[in-house]
């Protein structure tokens, strides 16, 4: 049966529920890392930024998927806090039938539409080919991430953050080895990288259903859970495509910031994607803490125990600023090595652009994990309009920051449009949070 998180000090529960999901996250990072890494290192910076100036969109893909899927989570850990196991039978089965109606979407228009894409995000000339190969290959995979990503948020909403991780790590050293062989021996380029990815992160994903089914009662289905209820659907639906929004809101912003970079040229694509990459850690991790909030929260919703949900949200609020801190301090330190870990010989523009972007970002993650604690704990608790808005605001900000303050003062504007985004989004979500839980606690 599931494992319950309504129970034991908030903060201890919390921390050790988040860290298997945090070590998850970081070897889905490797995913990409090593793509990049490797096409970097054999292929030359051409090939690199050909990656580079595509991975954006793959990302906004992942972002929807992400949090689509974790909408679907939130619902299902409620019915295991009330004890509601037959809804929670019936949240899986609807989440499943979603699941599949938005791969079949997804995939279909990513394809038709990915030259587009390409000509869209101002790739230069030099590198498309490559990056249209890279591109489509990942798009055509995008039923790998939606299984990989809808087992393992049902398995957190059940408690389990361990199994995930344990299938995922398997999976992202065969992706390491795949890229290798793919691009190395074989020959096949980028397209060999993007193939690799998607190859793990599929197996990755049967694994881990095959695992989920021998482990839980829950994911037992039988025939009359798989039951079509409208209602169980349509509240699925509502949560999961507002929260998919709402994450892959950040991604149409950073989409906005990337074609202003394409714009610069070359080095500048090369340095950017050195450290968005590693920037990516600190996403990782945040997304981490949001994962584990979002159960955390959801199950003592559906106990009604606010007093408790108060103590956790401190105590993840206190987890994140010290893990921002440590990471910040990691970031500064590797420094000087990000950049020829991804490229040989780089020019000395290269080493710049990727200086400025930490220079601008880094001072900021403290807006960042605020927002990501804040704003999935208000969704948690069924409170959707606010986080919607502060996704608008989230958006407007960083695109007209990005355009705007990237006509004046050039790369640094580019990069500051993040920060002003996280800021207005905390605006939002940090009243309507406190708002939230005083409105029910009242009820």
């Amino acid at each position: 049966m599931a494992i319950a998180l309504t129970q034991g000090k908030p903060g201890r529960v919390i921390l050790r529920f988040s860290l298997p999901i945090i070590g998850g996250n970081l070897f889905q990072l490797l995913y990409t890392l090593a793509d990049t890494i490797i096409v970097g290192q054999t292929m030359g910076e051409k090939a690199l930024s050909a990656v580079g100036s595509t991975t954006v969109i793959v990302y906004f893909i992942l972002c929807f998927i992400q949090g689509l899927t974790n909408g679907f989570s939130i619902l299902l850990a409620q019915s295991i806090g009330s004890a509601s196991y037959d809804k929670a039978k019936r949240n899986i089965a609807s989440s499943v039938y979603i699941s599949v109606f938005f791969t079949i979407v997804i995939t279909a228009l990513s394809l038709l539409l990915c030259s587009n894409i390409i000509a869209w995000m101002g790739v230069p000339d030099e590198i498309s080919h490559d990056a249209y190969a890279y591109l489509f290959i990942i798009l055509a995979g995008t039923g790998a991430t939606v299984i990989y990503n809808l087992i393992s948020n049902i398995l957190r909403a059940l408690g389990d953050s361990k199994t995930p991780l344990i299938y995922l790590v398997f999976s992202s050293l065969l992706n390491i080895v795949l890229d290798y062989v793919f691009i190395v021996p074989f020959g096949w380029g980028v397209a060999g990288a993007a193939l690799a990815t998607v190859l793990s992160q599929l197996i990755s994903g049967i694994l881990s259903i095959v695992s989920a089914v021998k482990k839980y009662d829950l994911m037992r289905l039988k025939k009359e859970d798989w039951a079509i209820d409208r209602s169980v659907i349509a509240t699925n639906l509502r949560l999961g495509s507002v929260m998919g929004f709402q994450m892959s809101v950040m991604c149409i912003g950073q989409l906005v910031m990337q074609a202003s970079v394409n714009k610069i040229g070359t080095e500048a694509i090369a340095g950017y994607t050195a450290a968005t990459k590693v920037d990516q850690l600190s996403v990782l991790v945040e997304n981490a803490f949001m994962t584990a909030i979002a159960a955390y929260v959801a199950q003592n919703y559906g106990a009604r125990d606010f007093k408790r949900i108060r103590s956790g949200v401190n105590a993840s609020i206190a987890i994140i600023a010290t893990t921002n801190v440590i990471m910040i301090a990691a970031i500064l330190l590797s420094e000087p090595f990000i950049v020829p870990m991804f490229v040989q010989n780089a020019s000395a523009e290269v080493y710049g652009y990727c200086s400025l972007f930490f220079a601008y970002t880094l001072p900021f993650y403290f807006l960042l994990g605020a927002l990501a604690i804040y704003r999935t704990s208000v969704q948690s608790l069924g409170n959707s309009k606010a986080p919607f808005a502060a996704c608008i605001l989230e958006l407007i900000a960083r695109c007209s920051a990005s355009i705007i303050l990237g006509s004046f003062i050039g790369y640094p504007g580019i990069v500051l449009s993040s920060p002003l985004a996280w800021l207005g989004a905390d605006l939002i979500v940090i009243p309507a949070y406190y708002s939230t839980v005083r409105r029910l606690e009242n009820v």
